[in-house]
């Protein structure tokens, strides 16, 4: 089941975000409107957002996080050049023996994420996008990954500049964006690329807590909430 269709040549439609560690629902819409999804990890890593770390809290419990164990690097560290602590594995799985519902969770895709959880610790950056790609498997979407740092672009691009490089070196003729990055772009500076900007209305689903609902529930029916499958999801701007 995938909801976008086909690339086109002419009409190429790119995100680009940051990879997180089983983020909530809204960002897959973004996956099921494009044909590429770029993930941004030539940038500085973020230290107090989500790349490394998921909220996990479940219906009625207070707000509890699982954590990557991350080495200690310079402030200026990019996401691609992340690395695990020494003894990540270990400290990784008493962790996760905290969240005794990972133990016990007999959902449909329980097996697989537990796999994933207790599998490998290599490269930061490679454990996060098999995460992604294990939840683009349950959700039913294909939509390819790439990485912003094979693109080598010069490192004194920031902010919107250096979105319109990797859209611009993707060949991506509509760059689409979660509701949050409205106030971070000036319209005129994509048009004058040749670049559509576009956004995704606010996710208001139920899945704010990713984690918890793919070891529970039947992935169709989080699938059904998070891509809207009634309706394309909404958009600001029209597709072209």
């Amino acid at each position: 089941m995938s909801t976008h269709s086909s690339p086109t040549a002419h009409a190429h439609r790119v995100a680009i975000m940051q990879p997180y560690f089983f983020p909530h629902g809204g960002y897959f819409r973004l996956f099921s409107q494009v044909d590429e999804f770029v993930l941004l990890d030539c940038v500085q890593f973020p230290r107090t957002g989500r790349v490394h770390r998921s909220e996990v809290a479940r219906r009625g419990r207070p707000s509890d996080w699982l954590t990557l164990p991350l080495a200690r690097q310079p402030r200026e560290t990019i996401i691609a050049d992340l690395a695990f602590a020494d003894g990540a594995r270990r400290e990784f799985d008493d962790r996760l023996a905290a969240q005794p519902w990972i133990r016990t969770a007999r959902g449909p895709a329980a097996d697989q994420l537990r796999e994933y959880l207790h599998g490998p610790m290599d490269s930061v950056v490679d454990f996060l996008q098999r995460g992604l790609e294990l939840v683009l498997a349950q959700l039913g979407l294909h939509t390819p990954i790439s990485r912003s740092s094979a693109l080598d672009l010069p490192p004194e691009l920031r902010a919107q500049d250096r979105i319109l490089a990797i859209a611009g070196a993707r060949g991506a003729r509509s760059y689409l964006n979660a509701p949050g990055g409205r106030a971070l772009y000036d319209p005129a500076a994509f048009e004058a690329a040749g670049i559509q900007l576009r956004f995704l209305e606010d996710y208001r689903g139920e899945f704010t807590h990713l984690l918890p609902a793919l070891m529970q529930r039947e992935p169709m029916d989080i699938a059904r909430d998070i891509l809207d499958l009634s309706a394309p999801a909404p958009l600001v701007g029209p597709l072209q």
